[in-house]
């Protein structure tokens, strides 16, 4: 999907994607004033870059230069031995930084019943237009979080949500730094991905 926001931006993760300049990995955690020596053996340089030692240790870090960093980088996968179900959990769990949060209110059930005919103002039903073509699924109305959500996503409100659920696993599989590298320049798109799903999962505005 092209489709571009209200401000004339593309903001899906594909076109975000192609704008970046290749062939370039980003560096984080770089220490400019760390007085370390790199924990490569044999490497005589200052160790400005932090990596953790093992995915259970991720508060236990290898200090190395620039060259050893990104040696290491290469040969990091967080999910190795993680089956598809355990990713899926992860990426569901660090949505919310590892903690079940509580939402600061709550809607009344009509209010929630509205919502998920995709009706924001009840009103709206009185209006000369309410009734016309019923059932077209082209253009039907949605909230506003859900349409920026397939727009982030690349999906058609037509979709299902197996047919989008598809779609953003291979978005995730392609933006996370353990599937490029190491190169952590895409978590933001990362987090508006899973922002985007975690919208249509539980919308009842979608066939499952």
């Amino acid at each position: 999907m092209t489709r571009n926001d209200p401000f004339g931006f593309d903001i899906s993760a594909a076109s975000d994607k192609k704008r970046r300049t290749k062939g370039k990995r980003g560096m984080s955690g770089a220490f400019e004033t760390s007085s370390r020596g790199c924990d490569h053996k044999g490497c005589t340089e200052a160790g400005q870059y932090r990596a953790p030692k093992s995915p259970d240790t991720l508060d236990d870090y290898f200090w190395f230069c620039r060259e050893h960093v990104r040696e290491y980088n290469l040969k990091w996968n967080f999910f190795q031995g993680t089956t598809e179900e355990e990713f899926e959990k992860f990426i569901d769990k660090d949505r919310v930084w590892g903690r079940e949060t509580k939402p600061f209110g709550k809607k009344g059930d009509e209010d929630r019943a509205w919502q998920r005919l995709g009706i924001d103002d009840p009103m709206e039903l009185l209006g000369a237009n309410a009734t016309l073509n019923p059932g077209r699924v082209a253009g039907r109305k949605l909230p506003p979080t859900e349409r920026r959500a397939l727009d982030i996503l690349e999906a058609k409100d037509s979709w299902t949500k197996t047919e989008i659920r598809k779609q953003y696993k291979g978005l995730v599989k392609d933006l996370h730094p353990d599937m490029n590298g190491g190169d952590r320049s895409d978590e933001e798109r990362l987090q508006e991905v899973v922002w985007a799903w975690d919208q249509i999962k539980d919308s009842r505005n979608f066939k499952d």
